[in-house]
């Protein structure tokens, strides 16, 4: 009987062994197979979340397909893929208004904003800037029957007019300085300022040169006055405060993306694509 016992308990030992063993190969396995690294601490590892703001033709907006669907669409829009393909990460982008991009770059909501931005110095505290991607300047516009109201920016300066600019934007910015005595009327989207320009109830505004191009193939009455300066041209990407490794891989896939004559590509495309069936804003606004 005791024989028989210490031949159970042997067994009894050899199966638990056995047991551990397998236990132990199966946390090696685990560790072979680690989690994604996140080698330019995004929110999300492996994901670049990106806000950007769709009414801003041909920067960012919604082409309408011939099935109806709308599609994000612009060269900015073309340029975020091209820097989530460089980094060799996911993409998600979250549309909003303009000023909902800077407000959550601020918070550190999201990674990157990509929205026509301008680098103000003013914004340096809230955001880091990438290199410039592209230089655009500013313009003053109206429609054709109103353009004999406006022989220069000067002459946007008068407290018997309406004009209109974006809310949170370099271009309200100017409003202010370069027409501090007329009506000054605060939009939230730069559609609205064409909007409330066609309908009369602006006399002009102020809106992106290229930006100021692309409405012009949808609205022929619209007419562009004059360049407005500024000091700060040309547009960048908004980077979270304080990540420098994103920063960097930002950096490094703009300049191979002007390099390789991608972005000049994407340039063409949007002002062509913005010439035709186009949405833009929010979508849950349409």
């Amino acid at each position: 009987m005791k024989k028989l016992f210490a031949l159970l308990l042997a067994v009894v030992m050899v199966l638990s062994l056995a047991a551990c063993g397998e236990k132990k190969d199966d946390t090696t396995g685990k560790e072979e197979n680690p989690a994604v690294e996140n080698t330019y601490n995004t929110k999300t590892p492996g994901v670049l979340t990106v806000a950007t703001s769709p009414d801003y033709a041909p920067y960012e907006f919604y082409a309408i397909g011939e099935d109806g669907k709308a599609e994000l669409a612009g060269f900015d829009i073309a340029l975020i893929k091209y820097i989530a393909d460089y980094l060799d990460v996911e993409l998600e982008i979250i549309p909003m208004d303009f000023d909902g991009v800077l407000l959550e770059l601020a918070n550190g909501s999201v990674d990157l904003g990509i929205a026509g931005i301008s680098p103000d110095p003013d914004r340096a505290n809230s955001m880091d800037f990438s290199d410039i991607y592209y230089e655009g300047g500013q313009a003053f516009i109206t429609v054709k029957d109103k353009a004999d109201m406006f022989t220069d920016l000067a002459s946007a300066n008068n407290p018997d007019i309406s004009v209109g600019a974006q809310n949170g934007t370099i271009q309200m910015d100017l409003a202010q300085q370069y027409s501090a005595d007329a009506d000054i009327v605060t939009l939230t989207k730069a559609t609205d300022i064409i909007a409330e320009l066609v309908s009369g109830k602006l006399d002009g505004g102020y809106v992106e040169w290229d930006v100021a191009v692309a409405y012009q193939a949808n609205y022929p009455e619209l007419h562009i006055v004059c360049e407005v300066p500024y000091e700060v041209e040309g547009n960048a990407i908004g980077v979270v405060k304080g990540n420098e490794a994103l920063l960097a891989g930002v950096n490094e896939a703009i300049a191979a993306c002007i390099e390789d004559g991608s972005f000049s590509q994407f340039v063409a495309d949007a002002l062509e694509q913005a010439s035709g069936n186009i949405y833009e804003g929010l979508l849950e606004e349409k």
